[in-house]
């Protein structure tokens, strides 16, 4: 059935708006090509909100990754925080000359959105800014659920879930996962950026507190000792946060399978070769991302 409020895509919306989504949608497409992967199976209206989500999500991430200086980041990121006032003020017109902000601002009156979980992104990315060290895991984990958590109680109110209480739960345990899984795979590029995400307790414990600005371990360091220790921490969560799925209607659950699914095999691969991800960015080939998300719609396991 239709749904007169257009949640479900079948309302025609104003020119303005859609062009506003399509923006936002290839920005997706262009810059995250596993979530890309995800969201496509899911239903015209979620897939557009879902596309807004993540737009938003980028402008906040390139700004804590921008070669601006610090106190100009501070001022993009705070800009930011104005822009979620606006929505929540209900004052944006569909003829904003932002994108991002006219089409999240149409899919906050479709879904329940919560904009203070893009608040906790923002003091996530200022953390970064701050180039915040982690000495222990439970710090890390705090970084992770403002970074990755978010994103996945973001996608929550959108994807929609029997228990939602559990399931904000479970999401966040996911993220926490695929944070993990996203730690481990750009330790190289990270450490070039003078960034090292990976606890210090766990760096000493493996004899890696040198770093990772090398394409080979140090003398001395158990860096494969590293992975695997945390491979099986990140393991430990998919299984955990996984148990959202069964909570969700199929093509939600076939989304957020072929984007757990995705990172459960680059994880997969890291586990198999922990050095290859000193000589760059382990990844899979589109059609193998493909294969993935395929096996998510049609009730298969995805990794």
């Amino acid at each position: 059935m239709a749904g007169k409020d257009g949640s479900d895509g079948s309302v025609p919306l104003p020119p303005q708006v859609a062009a506003a989504y399509r923006y936002c949608e290839a920005v997706t497409g262009s810059q995250a090509k596993n979530f890309a992967y995800g969201i496509r199976l899911l239903p015209l209206a979620k897939r557009r909100a879902m596309s807004a989500i993540y737009a938003l999500a980028r402008r906040i991430d390139d700004i804590g990754d921008g070669e601006w200086p610090d106190e100009r980041k501070f001022a993009e990121l705070s800009q930011t925080r104005a822009l979620l006032d606006a929505i929540r003020e209900g004052s944006v017109e569909p003829e904003d000359t932002d994108p991002v902000k006219v089409a999240l601002a149409h899919a906050c009156s479709l879904f329940p959105i919560p904009l203070d979980a893009f608040d906790e992104l923002i003091d996530g990315m200022e953390m970064d800014v701050r180039g915040t060290a982690y000495g222990t895991f439970e710090e890390l984990r705090v970084y992770c659920r403002c970074v990755a958590g978010t994103v996945g109680r973001l996608s929550l109110a959108v994807f929609g879930c029997a228990d939602p209480k559990r399931g904000a739960e479970f999401a966040d345990t996911l993220g926490l996962a695929l944070q993990l899984t996203n730690i481990l795979r750009d330790v190289r590029e990270d450490a070039a950026n003078g960034r090292t995400y990976l606890p210090a307790e766990d760096l000493e414990r493996f004899g890696c507190e040198s770093g990772f600005g090398t394409a080979v371990p140090a003398p001395g360091a158990d860096f494969r000792g590293l992975v695997l220790f945390e491979a099986r921490r990140a393991q430990g969560y998919f299984d955990e946060g996984l148990q959202l799925l069964p909570m969700l209607d199929r093509r939600s659950r076939a989304c957020v399978g072929a984007m757990a699914g995705i990172y459960h095999r680059v994880l997969e691969r890291i586990v198999a070769e922990p050095e290859a991800v000193l000589r760059g960015r382990v990844s899979l080939p589109g059609w193998e991302k493909a294969y993935v998300a395929l096996s998510g719609l049609v009730g298969r396991r995805a990794s």
